[in-house]
């Protein structure tokens, strides 16, 4: 059949399962937007607020359904706008496709009217990008662009299309999604002498990462644990791959996780590392980092094999898979001597101190867990609070914990939390946690939420200032705080109000408690004003550079 290019837009887009796309309209796209006017019954358009928002509201959609996110933005400052949420998906390995139009082919290269060289800009913080030059090429190009968002490291493709691309018309036939199956195939040998390693070691600990929350499934990890009998530490990335509970979880690894993970790493005699690439948050410093074990290091992406850290075998291929091929060969063990020495460690690891007329980060996070439960999917920005969250949240959900782990993106959270309400549907409750900071930088999009009448919780830690970097400044600037205190007056609970969404403001457990409690009863958007300490810090800390041996405790 003759469709326009536009027409075609649409068409693979449903060919490819996509049933929301987020963005933002402009003249190089009014053709593509007209197309999903007329085909509103069978795909939602999500209008946000900014460009930047939008690409973080795909983001949150695939990382909380596996499923590719799509984002749409139009040429020039449009397409420019989409630049941080696409390197944001990047560095966590997210799989997104993100659209944008340019300007017609004959105007390219004139500096026209809204013509920015995004396919140049986003090459270095995609896995492909496209630009569409006829539309004879348009539907296999995106068909293409979903194949490689999910294929292998998965992560974000652009795709860049000229208007007129969008007007001319071309014969298209109908295609079958491609069913992509990562399977790899694991070297025998390979396996057997990972599984040998396992079985000589006498303190041993698996290190994993964000991969293994995008392996084909999580089981293959916890029957290792459970036969070899290893404790597991993981990165901010794979906070709630296991449950907050299970006996061999010992949390966060890494600048501000816990002193019993830690030191665990410090004194084991192996490290299975799976699906995480040893950054400079875990091993901060990579010639001291598990000086006293041999590292075994599996990854789906070979070029991460002993990149920031010397290891002694490397294993290339899905983790689910390889552990599957490992796990025959493993011997049934328990290392009694070895958790009961990191048990010892955990009753000395650091302790907060509750507050009944102060509110304290961990007590807020655990209210929280409380009345929101288990099943709750878990969205932060970045700053002192994401920390508090990943280092206190009682996670239990694969997918219920959503924050950016390796660009660190404040702003992150309202697009983010937008997204994954709009994948999962209201009946899912969807808790998002800001510092004031990182809020003031995309709360935009609360018109978005209003809009869409999304019963998103949002949870201000309001300190008044920059949380982090004021506390790198008192710990190794001599309390100099350059820039950290922005003397700011926002009223959060007027500026609900002016969205069309309730505040509340809490300034002991008691009021967080009673706020929560309401907040949870709307069916709309809240905000939750959370007054706490400037001096409130995250601990344990562990500087850039050190290991176990600098870790600050108090």
């Amino acid at each position: 059949m003759l469709l326009t290019g536009a027409q075609i837009f649409v068409e693979v887009l449903i060919e490819q399962g996509v049933d929301t796309i987020f963005g933002y309209p402009g003249g190089a796209v009014l053709n593509i937007y007209d197309e999903l006017y007329k085909s509103s019954d069978r795909i939602q358009n999500v209008l946000t607020a900014h460009e930047q928002g939008a690409a973080h509201a795909a983001d949150g959609y695939a990382r909380a359904t596996g499923r590719t996110g799509v984002v749409l933005a139009t040429s020039g400052p449009g397409a420019t706008n989409l630049v941080t949420g696409i390197a944001t998906a990047f560095m966590d390995s997210v799989p997104m496709v993100a659209f944008t139009g340019n300007v017609a082919t004959s105007l390219i290269g004139k500096d026209s009217f809204q013509e920015a060289y995004i396919e140049g800009i986003t090459m270095p913080i995609t896995k492909h990008n496209y630009t569409v030059r006829k539309v004879e090429d348009l539907a296999d190009t995106m068909r293409s662009a979903f194949r490689i968002a999910q294929s292998g490291r998965k992560g974000p493709v652009l795709v860049d299309i000229p208007k007129d691309v969008t007007a001319n018309k071309c014969e298209f036939t109908p295609k079958a999604p491609e069913l992509i199956r990562t399977v790899t195939r694991v070297d025998e040998e390979e396996a057997k002498e990972a599984a040998e390693m396992i079985n000589q070691a006498q303190r041993p600990i698996v290190y994993f990462g964000g991969g293994v929350r995008s392996a084909a499934g999580c089981q293959p990890l916890r029957d290792l644990l459970i036969k070899a009998g290893m404790p597991a530490t993981h990165t901010l990335m794979a906070a709630g791959v296991l449950g907050y509970g299970e006996p061999h979880n010992l949390g966060m690894l890494g600048m501000h996780g816990s002193f019993a993970a830690n030191k665990a790493i410090a004194e084991a005699d192996l490290v299975l590392a799976v699906g995480t690439r040893f950054s400079d948050r875990v091993a901060l410093n990579p010639d001291t980092f598990a000086s006293k074990a041999k590292i075994i290091q599996i990854d789906i992406d070979p070029s991460e094999m002993g990149k920031n850290v010397d290891v002694d075998l490397c294993i290339t291929g899905d983790a689910a898979y390889v552990l599957k091929a490992i796990l025959p060969h493993v011997n049934k063990t328990e290392h009694k001597l070895w958790m009961e020495q990191i048990r010892s460690w955990q009753k000395v690891d650091y302790r907060p101190q509750d507050s009944d007329t102060e509110l304290r980060p961990h007590q807020l996070i655990d209210e929280l867990c409380r009345q929101a439960g288990p099943e709750a999917v878990y969205v932060t920005d970045v700053g002192q609070h994401q920390m508090w969250a990943a280092q206190y949240l009682h996670h239990t959900k694969s997918r219920g914990f959503l924050t950016s782990g390796g660009l660190g993106t404040m702003g992150f959270g309202y697009g983010a939390a937008i997204g994954a309400q709009m994948a999962l549907g209201r009946d899912q409750r969807v808790i998002m946690m800001t510092g004031d900071g990182s809020f003031h930088m995309n709360l935009n999009e609360a018109c978005t939420a209003v809009s869409y009448h999304l019963p998103i919780i949002t949870v201000i830690f309001n300190n008044s200032v920059l949380g982090m970097v004021r506390q790198w400044q008192t710990s190794f600037y001599e309390g100099r705080y350059s820039a950290t205190d922005p003397h700011r007056h926002t009223d959060f609970v007027k500026l609900a109000e002016g969205f069309g969404l309730k505040g509340y403001r809490a300034t002991n457990p008691a009021e967080f408690r009673e706020a929560l409690a309401d907040a949870m009863k709307q069916d709309g958007p809240t905000w939750i004003d959370c007054r706490i300490g400037k001096d409130e810090r995250v601990l344990p800390m562990i500087p850039g550079g050190g290991d176990i041996n600098d870790i600050i405790m108090e």
